[in-house]
């Protein structure tokens, strides 16, 4: 047995899915709408299981809950319900709107927060808010039917929060050992009113036996009072212990007499609790048994009362298992400070460290049980009737099985991986776990995710589209942050990450330049609508278009693997090979960038200094799209500094180098001389010389185009009063629009045309740095463009990072920026909400407020990076 010692030893443990993570909060905050779930003839995912028949349908690949525990095969389900005794539903989930209903899309509408998480889990904290009223289900619906140009309708603008006639529900979990979990549940009356709510925790399997015929159906059963033995062929037994209440059972079966009016296949299905506790029906098993449980516990709480109830989940048979059980939850909570004290610096504003802290909670709370195997979706499992399906999704990612924990989006939203997205997760990740954020950066890689053609995965909706190829710059932050760390690099995790990143990068040659010349043409590339046009459908008459963000994604992934390379060389000779072919097709690339055919057309325009797609037309014109856009910022990102140390070791790599500029100096003349380190024997590589780089930043950093107060912008201001309009076979315009875009190009949720995202600033900073490695603070630049203060690369970056923290610091009003425009007040003035952080997708591009999913922890976690790595300057 692994021995119980500081958060850091128990990270270090190899395999810890059988060990210190292999109880955590894996359950997804909605599993009903996603394509997992649907078996729709036509693929409509969000009507098939919607929120109404969720309480009644039995999952076929995942559980729900608020504030879930689960396994890391998800066999066993730990989470609370609440009732506040005038709602129509116990609240089991999280209600939101689907795509459909909302006027941006789908949209999560209740308030919970992630408070705190060890990287184990061994201690976790979660907060929701439970209006004392009746929830208005209704009134959020019909709230939101608004058009595009208005906000959102939150559950705070219903004024069911009124007079803070609300309870906090905090729930927390702390692991006495591997497989002993400790659950409180404390709520709280915030209101002035002595008020009534019931608090049932659950204990349920989920249905894996309907589809498997080698598993027999789990039990749970009564064994006295106050406890429940659950018993399962998968997992052994577990023992539940509470105080007091009144044990419910039923099945985790479909209610098939509600949702498809045929009868039951049993006699108390998955909603006999909520009926027996809603409607007094005899809804559960009086025989106290079932595969779902739960413990009936009514609380009236005067004005400001609060009260716990305890929950105690164990492989083990205790005598009593209280004893030790409030020393346990203070000693995890003791080990978690000390972790983040020790990872976080304190010589920071308490400020930040809040900021960095709640981000962190954040991100550790999204990680997913997720499971999808496709062909099973697609066909059935053995056994079974195939599905009716005219829509076959994914059709041509049948190898691809899903199985395993993974980082999610926003666990509501987004409860899918998406795969730039998990890179960027994977940045944060590393500053507390290295070990999970090395094992995701693989996983997607294995096989059974990888199509065989080497793409990566995108997402459910449709794994073949293509996301920026992120991921070799994500494994290369990963190597060298946890070398930073460690004191010596995971040469095992680089070498097998690198050689399936080879298939990726040879997909992408081959798929994505399929006129091989280096120029790449990736589609919308995960910015959705920045496009004038639908990129991956184009108008007719478009017969190619040469991307300035494909391209230049591309240039940064062979910078990557040349960089790998150049490590991997240091222990294994016959990387040099590798490196001398990636220094060539990086020279390849950054020639194609400004030579374009027999016309030489630049996707540089040296008119206005900036970089553009190229469109070529049926009618044989070719023509840049003039539109401002981090499709033209992102060429910055393809940097890379190399000490001249690296290339004294690896002669045969040096020679071969050598021999490539000696025969094409042409290609060599755009980056950096490669006999000409600076003074600290540092060499650049980069698209973008001394004068590009000064021609981009006036831009850049001009306050009337792409710098904000809170950041740099996705659309440069410019085009508020100056549309571009591109007219070849129909109409086609993009404009400035700060926050909402008014475009449904890619539905309700598409928001590139002006907001603030944290990835694409975080790239922009980190490649501020680097330059400043190789210039030094001798290069300065006007920051911002026109004001006569210059300030040398570092500073700039240290400059936008704090714009971006601003929208996390209170302001002159004493409102966190991102909720400015908080016209009810309440994170303002309820003591109760205003220190208390949510993490947006984006944010307005002139005022900072927070937009899109507002539990986006995942990417816009790496605001915690941003905080520590300014804070070690």
């Amino acid at each position: 047995m692994i021995q119980k010692g500081t958060e850091a030893e128990r990270l270090a443990v190899e395999d810890t899915y059988k060990y210190w993570k292999k109880w955590g909060p894996y359950l997804a905050d909605r599993q009903w709408g996603t394509v997992r779930e649907d078996y729709s003839e036509h693929g409509t995912s969000w009507e098939f299981i919607d929120h109404d028949k969720a309480r009644s349908n039995a999952y076929r690949w995942g559980e729900e809950g608020i504030a879930g525990f689960c396994d890391s095969r998800e066999i066993l389900c730990l989470a609370p319900a609440f009732w506040n005794g005038k709602d129509a539903i116990l609240k089991e989930r999280l209600f939101g709107l689907t795509n459909n209903q909302g006027n941006h899309g789908e949209d999560v509408k209740e308030l919970y927060f992630h408070q705190v998480s060890s990287p184990t889990h061994s201690y976790c904290k979660f907060l929701y808010k439970y209006p004392q009223n009746e929830f208005p289900y209704g009134d959020l619906v019909g709230g939101n039917q608004r058009s595009r140009d208005e906000f959102e309708y939150e559950l705070l603008d219903t004024g069911v929060f009124k007079n803070s006639a609300y309870f906090d529900c905090f729930i927390e979990y702390a692991k006495a050992d591997v497989n002993d979990i400790l659950m409180k549940v404390t709520v709280v009356n915030r209101g002035s009113k002595a008020a009534d709510i019931h608090v049932l925790p659950h204990l349920w399997f989920r249905n894996f036996w309907k589809h498997n015929k080698r598993h027999t159906r789990p039990t749970m059963k009564s064994i006295s009072d106050s406890s429940v033995m659950s018993r399962s062929t998968r997992n052994g037994r577990y023992y539940f212990y509470h105080e007091g209440g009144k044990q419910l059972f039923c099945e985790n079966e479909t209610n098939n007499s509600r949702i498809y009016n045929i009868p039951n296949d049993v006699e108390y299905v998955k909603d006999g609790i909520n009926e027996h506790v809603i409607h007094g029906k005899p809804t559960v098993n009086p025989e106290k048994n079932g595969s779902k449980f739960a413990v009936w516990h009514k609380l009236k709480l005067k004005a400001g009362e609060e009260k716990t109830i305890r929950i105690r989940l164990s492989k083990i048979k205790l005598q009593d298992p209280w004893t030790n059980f409030d020393a346990i939850f203070s000693q995890r909570i003791a080990e978690c400070e000390d972790f983040y004290n020790q990872t976080i610096k304190k010589d920071m504003p308490e400020t930040h460290q809040a900021i960095a802290k709640s981000a962190f909670a954040g991100l550790l709370w999204t990680k997913q049980f997720y499971y999808y195997d496709v062909f099973k979706w697609l066909f059935g499992g053995p056994g079974e009737i195939r599905p009716n399906r005219t829509n076959l999704r994914n059709f041509s990612w049948q190898h691809l099985t899903n199985r395993h924990i993974i980082s999610m989006p926003d666990k509501w939203e987004y409860p899918w991986y998406a795969a730039w997205d998990l890179a960027f997760h994977m940045a944060s990740f590393v500053e507390v776990d290295p070990f999970f954020a090395k094992e995701q950066l693989l996983l997607v890689l294995k096989e059974n995710y990888m199509h065989p053609n080497g793409q990566i995965p995108a997402y459910e909706w449709n794994f073949s589209d293509v996301n920026p190829p992120v991921h070799s710059w994500a494994v290369w932050h990963v190597f060298e942050k946890d070398k930073t760390y460690t004191g010596k690099g995971d040469i095992e995790f680089l070498e097998k990450a690198f050689q399936k990143l080879l298939l990726n990068f040879t997909w992408w040659v081959n798929q994505k330049d399929k006129s091989g010349t280096d120029l790449f043409e990736g589609g919308f590339l995960g910015l959705d609508n920045i496009g004038v046009f639908d990129r991956n459908h184009m108008p007719p008459g478009i017969t190619r278009m040469q991307q300035a963000d494909a391209t230049s994604w591309m240039a940064m992934f062979t910078l990557n693997m040349l960089r790998m390379s150049l490590e991997l060389s240091k222990t294994n000779k016959i990387y040099e090979e590798a490196a001398a072919k990636f220094f060539r097709h990086f020279l390849n690339i950054a020639w194609a960038m400004h030579h374009i055919g027999k016309k030489d057309i630049s996707l540089w325009d040296d008119q206005d200094n900036f970089y553009y797609d190229v469109v070529e037309m049926s009618s044989g014109v070719t023509d840049r799209l003039k539109v401002r856009s981090l499709v033209g910022v992102i060429p910055m990102f393809a940097v890379e500094i190399m000490h001249k140390d690296l290339f004294e070791e690896l002669k045969e790599f040096r020679i071969r180098a050598n021999e490539i500029i000696r025969t094409r100096p042409d290609l060599a003349s755009l980056i950096s001389n490669l006999d000409d380190p600076n003074e600290e024997g540092n060499y650049l590589f980069s698209i973008m010389r001394g004068f590009r780089l000064e021609h981009l930043l006036k831009r850049l950093l001009d306050e009337d185009e792409f710098l904000s107060d809170y950041g740099i912008r996705s659309l440069s201001k410019y085009h508020e009063k100056n549309p571009f309009v591109f007219q070849y076979h129909g109409y086609h315009q993009i404009q400035y629009e700060p926050g909402e875009s008014r475009s449904n190009m890619f539905g309700g949720n598409s928001n590139w045309r002006g907001p603030i995202w944290m990835p694409i600033n975080y790239m922009i900073i980190q490649s501020l740095r680097k330059y400043y490695t190789f210039y030094g603070p001798t290069y300065q630049y006007e920051f911002p463009t026109g004001s006569g203060k210059k300030l040398n690369l570092k500073q700039i970056a240290n400059e936008l990072t704090k714009r971006l923290i601003k929208l996390f610091e209170a302001n002159s009003n004493g409102k966190f920026q991102y909720h400015a425009d908080d016209s009810n007040k309440t994170f303002t003035k309820d003591e109760h909400f205003k220190n208390l952080h949510l993490f947006y997708e984006f944010f307005d591009g002139d005022n900072g407020k927070g937009l899109g999913a507002s539990h986006q922890t995942g990417w816009t976690a790496l605001i915690a990076n941003l905080i520590m790595e300014m804070d070690e300057d």
